[in-house]
């Protein structure tokens, strides 16, 4: 289990309603683990007023990840920040950014009702599309590659519910970087999936020194590799396989 390289203790004052109460604020530069709590920290700040360079300055999270963490949560400036800027620009920032809040979460609501009650074709279907673009077309190997959580447990109902497979034919790899703890990636993909981590296969940790400085940290559980296996039984192996072919061929004979 990683150690913090270090722990810096800070105190900043916390401005609402006039009043100002001091409150601990710790600066971490460690492991990934520690991201959540960071954002923790980020959050009340945000709550109660703090830019983006403000937060920037206290916790040292870059401006482009805390727009990521913040861009559907409402913004009031509190009375630091408009002593720092110009009144008038920063309220017309709040309204712009609390009216595209307000946006994103209408047309989710209208996108969510659009869609409606899935179907099982809709499903297969959806399904179909996931394996065009994600799955693997060759060596005659079913297998599923993505790091969103969310397309893994699309993926997985999918094999089941459409393809018929059992657990029994799915296995799982996670593939990690340095900065990702193991134990914790893989207690996550377990929860994600519904799998023993005895259906996990071997985890690679990714070690080459030409990766991108900007790729660290983007990937904070990895990606996890769902793959069929037969089993024995052909129509959950090879035979499936081509008809997954025949599924993609049918659909795209008709664009």
């Amino acid at each position: 289990m990683a150690r913090f390289a270090r722990v810096i203790v800070r105190q900043v004052l916390f401005i609402s309603s006039g009043a100002i109460e001091p409150i601990l604020i710790l600066r971490y530069n460690g492991s990934m683990r520690n991201r959540n709590k960071i954002r923790v920290e980020a959050q009340k700040l945000r709550d109660v007023g703090y830019s983006y360079n403000m937060i920037n300055k206290e916790l040292g999270v870059v401006k482009s990840t805390l727009s990521n963490w913040f861009k559907d949560r409402p913004f009031t400036p509190n009375k630091e920040v408009l002593k720092r800027i110009q009144y008038g620009p920063i309220k017309a920032a709040e309204k712009n950014h609390n009216r595209k809040v307000r946006e994103i979460k209408e047309l989710k609501e209208l996108g969510s009702k659009e869609i409606g009650i899935l179907t099982k074709r809709d499903l297969w279907l959806l399904g179909l599309g996931l394996y065009m673009g994600e799955g693997s077309k060759s060596y005659e190997t079913i297998r599923i590659i993505n790091s969103d959580s969310d397309v893994i447990k699309l993926a997985i109902k999918w094999f089941k519910e459409i393809c018929g497979v059992t657990n029994r034919n799915i296995t799982v790899a996670v593939h990690l970087y340095p900065d990702n703890n193991v134990n914790i990636c893989l207690r996550f993909w377990s929860r994600v999936t519904h799998l023993p981590l005895s259906r996990f296969r071997k985890t690679q940790i990714d070690t080459r020194k030409n990766k991108s400085i900007t790729k660290k940290r983007k990937l904070p559980y990895g990606t996890a590799h769902i793959t069929i296996v037969s089993k024995n039984d052909p129509e959950k192996g090879v035979r499936l396989y081509r008809r997954l072919n025949g599924w993609i061929a049918g659909a795209l004979s008709q664009i």
